[in-house]
């Protein structure tokens, strides 16, 4: 893995090498056993390198044999080996032995056609000087993460938006309606961060840059295929399955430095090292039994017969925020940062490159939102009175309980839902902010920003065709919420530690098989992710398998009454809060005291609130 940058000119003084330089800077711990830099024909690159293939001979920039292509790319290419061969049938002559060098003459062979000959994950930027191109790609599923600015006369781009920020004239200029989005959802939808002239490259996209008049062109080389559903047994759709998830992970395995693997005793995690053979796994626990699936891991690993480190975490929750937070210039309000960043931490300490299950959930259907879904049918029958006048008042009076889960904290998250607008399909229950809470809580002048809440949801539903239900609301988590919050967190907490996290079950052959099997067997009202659980079930102890889903997060409501009190005090001072103009002080100090007191949990909204309040005490103007 590594942290890319760049810079192109095409009107002004042409790039400075020391911008370059200060830009890989903020970036080292992407990258930290090499750096790189080329110069020419106003166009810069840089790269800071984490070491995984051919360590010795992997440097980038990487050239085509006559030097007119470079690249700098951030990621792995899995089929290279298989490229190299055809291309060098091709008559192509390599100088290492590095994954990436296949891209240059890839790019010589197919243009702007040559990212969908590559299996892996990937943010590249291809510099072409015969043919006065600058071409930047991003890969099918957003593993690796890739921001640009466009400004007059030139483009930056970047692997985190602080390597745009250290080129010292990008303005920091707050975009309040990513803002808003990123209250209610948690995370920006792309393309939009939440300052103004830093924008994301939306996955499988490719960036094709003019460098004799900047102009600009963009095109979607990825999406899904077309709905063509396949028809065949269940017992051949477990065959089937089991066989593309041993060929995906398998083919990820290949790394010249120590390689092991997440094990957070789930599904996802459990399938896909029990695919891998002998291996070392880490997971981490907590304090608290409901958030702990310690045990769970301990049986999977017992059972598969791998080197198991686990640890029980009792983090100084202040310190660890101070030190995380720098990593979050493209926020997310996802807790689990927390326990990702701890278990990166663990591995690192013995391994460089770790395979992890996240994608699972997206791609088969694990989220207690798909079946809430599919449950509202039911609810709608109860009279709309009832819903509004006994159970909300009911589950609104009733304390919410300290655990993770249970049936309280199902059913008033059930209920809320419910009342959001049912245009926004499964993703009601991602929303944490409702309209009154709205009203209640931003200013006057932003209540204009929230008509623009969901509209990243409306426009995948659009695009996701004549899908079913169930195979809509995975198109739409997997262009948004896996791309933009899940795999966020993933790739910064991991790089945080300089480790490289791959997602075998995001390869895309295993992707758009999925989406070829029938709805029905991902989810059902009373089960999620059918198929992959019998799939599992043949490699793992079935009560690992058929249990309750947990996720990987930390007792953030109850941290927020201890461990991190000092935090959201000072974070979210009325004086602070009115001069920012963002929220109505009177309002949070209301939900504060509510969630001090035990009487509400609202541990999302004002765990945002302290995240963007950080953020922008760090990065805006």
């Amino acid at each position: 893995m590594c942290g890319i940058v760049g810079i192109a000119v095409w009107d002004g003084p042409p790039p400075d090498h020391s911008n370059l330089h200060a830009m890989c800077e903020t970036l080292v711990h992407r990258g930290p056993d090499d750096d790189g830099y080329v110069v020419r024909d106003g166009v810069g690159l840089g790269m800071r390198r984490l070491s995984i293939i051919d360590v010795e001979g992997g440097h980038q920039p990487i050239f085509n044999e006559d030097r007119s292509v470079a690249i700098v790319f951030n990621g792995e290419i899995y089929n290279h080996v298989e490229l190299r061969h055809e291309l060098q049938q091709r008559g192509h002559r390599f100088q290492s032995t590095t994954d990436g060098e296949v891209i240059a003459h890839l790019w010589e062979e197919f243009g702007a056609d040559f990212p969908s000959r590559l299996n892996g994950i990937f943010a590249i930027a291809l510099h072409d000087a015969a043919r006065h191109q600058l071409v930047l790609v991003r890969d099918r599923l957003g593993v690796k993460p890739l921001y640009v600015h466009r400004g007059p006369g030139r483009m930056l781009f970047g692997s985190e938006p602080k390597a745009i920020l250290a080129d010292g004239k990008v303005p920091r200029v707050l975009d309040t309606k990513a803002a808003v989005e990123f209250l209610a959802w948690e995370y920006v939808p792309a393309p939009n961060t939440l300052l103004q002239h830093i924008r994301k490259i939306e996955p499988g996209t490719l960036v094709d840059l003019d460098l004799t008049n900047g102009t600009w062109a963009e095109k979607t080389w990825w999406d899904l295929p077309p709905d063509d559903p396949i028809t065949r047994t269940p017992a051949d759709w477990e065959d089937a399955i089991d066989a593309k998830v041993t060929e995906c992970v398998r083919r990820q395995l290949a790394s010249d430095v120590p390689l092991g693997a997440f094990l957070s005793g789930g599904v996802d995690s459990s399938l896909v090292v029990a695919s891998m053979g002998p291996t070392e796994t880490f997971s981490i626990g907590f304090d608290e039994p409901s958030y702990n699936e310690l045990p769970w891991a301990d049986m999977v690993a017992r059972h598969i017969g791998v080197q198991h480190q686990s640890k029980v975490i009792e983090p100084h929750a202040v310190d660890l925020f101070e030190k995380l937070m720098p990593f979050m210039d493209d926020p997310i309000g996802d807790f689990s940062i927390f326990p990702t960043y701890l278990v990166s931490d663990l591995a690192r300490q013995n391994v460089t490159v770790v395979l992890s299950g996240d994608g699972g959930d997206e791609i088969f259907g694990g989220y207690e939102t798909y079946a809430a879904q599919q449950q509202s049918a039911i609810w709608e029958q109860v009279p709309a009175f009832l819903r509004k006048q006994v159970v909300h008042p009911l589950l609104r009076r009733l304390p919410p309980q300290p655990k993770k889960k249970g049936f309280i904290n199902k059913a008033r998250r059930f209920a809320e839902g419910f009342d959001q607008d049912p245009a926004f399909g499964h993703s009601r229950w991602r929303l944490f902010i409702s309209e009154k809470q709205q009203r209640e809580l931003f200013t006057p002048d932003l209540m204009d920003e929230t008509s623009h809440i969901g509209q990243h949801i409306l426009d995948l539903t659009t695009r996701a065709g004549s899908r079913s239900d169930v195979d809509r609301a995975l198109y739409i988590d997997m262009k948004s919420y896996l791309s933009d919050n899940c795999l966020v967190k993933v790739d910064r907490m991991s790089m945080a530690c300089s480790l490289e996290a791959r997602v075998p079950l995001l390869d895309h052959e295993l992707v758009e098989l999925a989406f070829q099997m029938p709805s029905s067997f991902k989810v059902n009202r009373s089960q999620t992710k059918v198929m992959l659980k019998r799939v599992a079930a043949r490699h793992l102890p079935k009560p690992s398998v058929y249990r309750p889903k947990e996720g990987f997060s930390i007792p953030i409501k109850n941290w927020l009454c201890n461990e991190f009190r000092p935090l959201l005090e000072d974070s979210l001072r009325p004086a602070t809060l009115a001069s920012d103009g963002l929220v109505q002080p009177a309002t949070v100090d209301r939900l504060k005291r509510e969630h001090l007191a035990g009487h509400a949990n609202h541990s999302h909204i004002l765990w945002g609130l302290i995240v963007l309040q950080d953020w922008r005490r760090r990065w805006s103007a």
